[in-house]
């Protein structure tokens, strides 16, 4: 080969040479190449917003406060009502029901008055001294009704001897009179006497649904809508029973205890309340309440083991009475272990135990109770206002009260 020709091939070689290490150069100045990369998933931590504050929190754990305990809630087992002024004002019922009286007294041919009742009544507890207080509504009212019959009968025939004799009724002589007397006492019947009482307590009854307060049937639907499985009474000093008023009343109550189931019982308080101050004991009805509650509570819970077949444990209830009346209601009740609903309603409602007692008090022209009774109901009263612990205003607090009694708010 020729000189010029080789050193033309060596140049050609070095510029060669020169120009791949440049471009080796400018690639490895150039960024990387793109990767695929797996991306985590965004942490819910709070560390995102504030990392700072987060690790702190990591690192210093705060002291918990103990959970409270949720308030256990009673179960209602039983609940007790007082009628006469709790479910119904008292006053119209007596008023309807002596109306019926009066007519009926007069087809029979006795021009009576319930007036002439009531005073008969009062005559017949004070002719019976501190035996008075015992007897029951039943017996003073019966009595009362033969006497007026018997009283009207021998004004008849003493009438009829004078016309005979041609004499004033004055001046008949003490033998013809006592004759007189002892055909009068012949000439009532007794069937008489007991159709018209009975005539006059149906009416009570019929008055007693007709005067029910607006909310009562609503206020009793929402509690048994509530405790379905409690056991709802009656206790009443009363003639009233819920179980005769079918309308209304009825479909709610499973008993009715009065005080003229237990003649024992009603004796010995009517001796205690005549004997001491504000001491008579009324647990004796109360009692025979609870009793009868676990009567029907017993058979409840047989029925349900029967028809679910399960062990159906007994489970602590708690007993609620409801009434108008402090003393009778309220310290009655409260002393055998019931929690009390003392309803102190609105004027509006017309009740009269309130207005019997006080500075400026007003019997009812229906009662036939002492001045020493009722001195003695004051003091009972006095002692039992302690005992209330809940006092509603209107019928339709009740449902409210019951429960918060079983909460314990």
């Amino acid at each position: 080969m020729k000189l010029p020709t080789c050193l033309a091939l060596a140049a050609l070689a070095a510029a060669l040479a020169h120009r791949a290490e440049g471009f080796s150069l400018r690639m490895q100045s150039l960024p990387p190449p793109l990767r695929s990369v797996a991306i985590p998933p965004p942490s819910r931590s709070k560390s995102i917003v504030a990392p700072r504050r987060a690790t702190a929190a990591a690192t210093v754990e705060e002291p918990s406060l103990p959970a409270e305990a949720p308030k256990k809630t009673q179960t209602l087992g039983l609940l007790t009502f007082d009628l006469d002024d709790s479910l119904y004002p008292i006053e119209p019922v007596l008023h309807d029901a002596n109306e019926v009286f009066s007519k009926l007294m007069s087809d029979y041919g006795y021009p009576l008055s319930s007036e002439d009742i009531n005073a008969a009544s009062k005559r017949i507890r004070e002719e019976a001294g501190d035996r008075g207080g015992w007897l029951s509504h039943t017996e003073v009212r019966l009595e009362a009704i033969r006497r007026e019959m018997e009283r009207k009968m021998l004004e008849r025939k003493l009438e009829e001897c004078a016309e005979d004799w041609a004499t004033e009724v004055e001046s008949l002589t003490a033998p013809v009179r006592e004759s007189a007397v002892k055909w009068a006492k012949s000439a009532v019947s007794q069937t008489v006497v007991e159709s018209i009482y009975s005539a006059w307590e149906r009416e009570r009854h019929h008055s007693a649904e007709r005067h029910l307060y607006p909310e009562v049937v609503e206020a009793l639907q929402q509690i048994k809508e509530r405790h379905p499985d409690c056991v709802i009474g009656a206790v009443t000093d009363g003639k009233a029973n819920p179980m005769l008023m079918v309308f209304t009343l009825a479909p709610y109550f499973d008993f009715c205890m009065s005080w003229e189931d237990d003649a024992s019982g009603r004796t010995a308080f009517f001796q205690e309340l005549g004997d001491s101050k504000g001491n008579a004991d009324l647990q004796w009805i109360y009692r025979a309440a609870y009793d009868k509650y676990e009567e029907i509570a017993e058979t409840k819970r047989d029925m349900r083991r029967c028809l679910l077949d399960d062990s159906c444990e007994d489970e602590e209830t708690v007993w609620v009475h409801v009434g108008d009346d402090l003393a009778y209601d309220v310290g009655g009740s409260a002393s055998c272990g019931a929690k009390t609903v003392l309803l102190d309603l609105d004027e509006e409602y017309g009740q009269t135990a309130k207005a019997r007692f006080g500075p400026e008090a007003k019997m009812p022209s229906w009662s036939t109770a002492s001045r020493e009774e009722l001195a003695n109901r004051q003091a009972m009263n006095d002692a039992a206002a302690g005992m209330v612990d809940r006092r509603v205003s209107r019928m339709t607090m009740l449902p409210d009260a019951i429960d918060e009694i079983l909460t314990g708010e």
